[in-house]
Parts: structure tokens; sequence; C-alpha cells
């Protein structure tokens, strides 16, 4: 069951713990390349505060972005900034979205969010949670994917098996972790299945595009190439 309270409280927790990290970024680690291709750490960080201002927008029943244009030339434009600007920004966005989130509201209501996708109000504090601890990770900062809250990556593993499942390019996944916890995914290929095990740690990082999945074990046939999230 989603508890939007409970995640925002998550939410706040999480984003305290990647600033407290990032406080020790200097101009020179701040420009420097983050793990995603293209983007140096101050990508991230615009990211991450520009994201924060896009779900206010959705909870407030406006565009997410005004365009996908829009988005990009943002976070190119706040990229080069000095690390305290940075913070300052990540800061003061992430508290406009849990002022947002603590306002009265219907959680049951359905919200629009990029490319037409819909999900639940409720859900939303989720999706930032998402932002806030995956992008920590991708900063390579020393905040790992087997440092992120069990209960995290059991609901994003979650999220994303959901996410995948029917997709027409995959097989029938099984997902299995080193506690036994199993997930399925995929479904809309033709074909057999495979069966997928390894710590929940790997099996996030795959799923998510964040590790390659080398450290994963299969039965039934190679591990499948997964479709841009």
């Amino acid at each position: 069951m989603i508890d939007h309270a409970r995640d925002l409280d998550s939410v706040r927790e999480a984003t305290e713990r990647l600033l407290s990290a990032a406080a020790a970024l200097d101009n020179a680690s701040v420009t420097g390349p983050s793990r995603l291709p293209g983007w140096s750490r101050g990508h991230v960080l615009a990211h991450i505060a520009r994201n924060a201002d896009a779900l206010v927008n959705v909870l407030a029943g406006r565009p997410m972005y005004a365009s996908a244009e829009a988005r990009d030339a943002d976070i190119e434009r706040d990229a080069p900034r000095p690390p305290a600007v940075q913070l300052a920004d990540v800061r003061d966005s992430a508290a406009a979205f849990q002022a947002e989130g603590d306002r009265p509201a219907d959680w049951s209501r359905t919200v629009e969010l990029r490319n037409g996708v819909t999900d639940t109000a409720a859900r939303v504090p989720f999706r930032r949670l998402v932002e806030v601890e995956l992008h920590h990770v991708d900063l390579g900062i020393g905040y790992e994917l087997e440092d992120l809250p069990e209960d995290f990556v059991r609901r994003e593993i979650e999220f994303l098996a959901d996410r995948f499942t029917g997709h027409k390019n995959l097989p029938s996944i099984a997902l299995t972790d080193d506690t036994g916890r199993s997930w399925t995914t995929g479904g809309g290929a033709d074909g057999g299945s495979v069966q997928v095990t390894g710590p929940a740690a790997d099996i996030v990082g795959w799923l998510a595009g964040r590790r390659d999945g080398a450290a994963l074990k299969t039965t039934g046939g190679a591990l499948p190439a997964l479709p841009p999230l």
C-alpha cells in the first residue's frame, strides 16, 4: 500500500544524506564526470533540483515541464554553477517539494507526468525518492547501490519489474534475490523464460540501468537486454 506521508519523510531523509555527502564537493569535483554518460556531477545536481520543481508542478496540476527542450536547457544552464549554489538550489527546491507535499490534497487523484504518463498523486513522493536515491549513487561520491535502504530497493525492484511487465521485446523473466524474494517481469516476447538471481543491489542496478548485470546468474538463457527507461 502506498503511504505518501511515509514516502515524504523518506525523501526528506534521503535528501539530507545527499546534501551532507555532497557538501565535500569542490569546484573541480562538481565539474568532474558523474556516473551518467555525458553528465558532470553538476548536471546531476541540477537535474535533482529541477526535478523537484517539476514534481511540484505535477502535484499542483501544472505540466511537469514546459517542454523536453526546456527541461534539457535548464539542466545545461545550471550544471556549471559552483558547489555552494548547487547545494542551496537542491535544498531550496527540495523544501518547496516538501511544502507542496504537506498541503491538504486528494492523494488518490490522477496526475500527469512526462510524455503522457499518468499515476496517482500518492506515488509522486516515491518517484521523487527514486530520483534522490539513484542520483546520489550517480554522483559517484561514495554512496553505492549497496548503501540504499533495503525497503527502497525492494520497492524499486517491484516498480521497475511492473514497468517492464509485458514488454514486447522481453521474454518472461523471474527475478530472485539472495534472500529469496522474487519478482516477475517481461513476458511480451515469444519464447521461454529466464531465471535471474543475485544480490538485490545488482538486480535493482540492472533494472535501473546502473549496472550491466555481470554479477547476476541466469538459467534458461542469457541475461536479456532491457529497453531504456
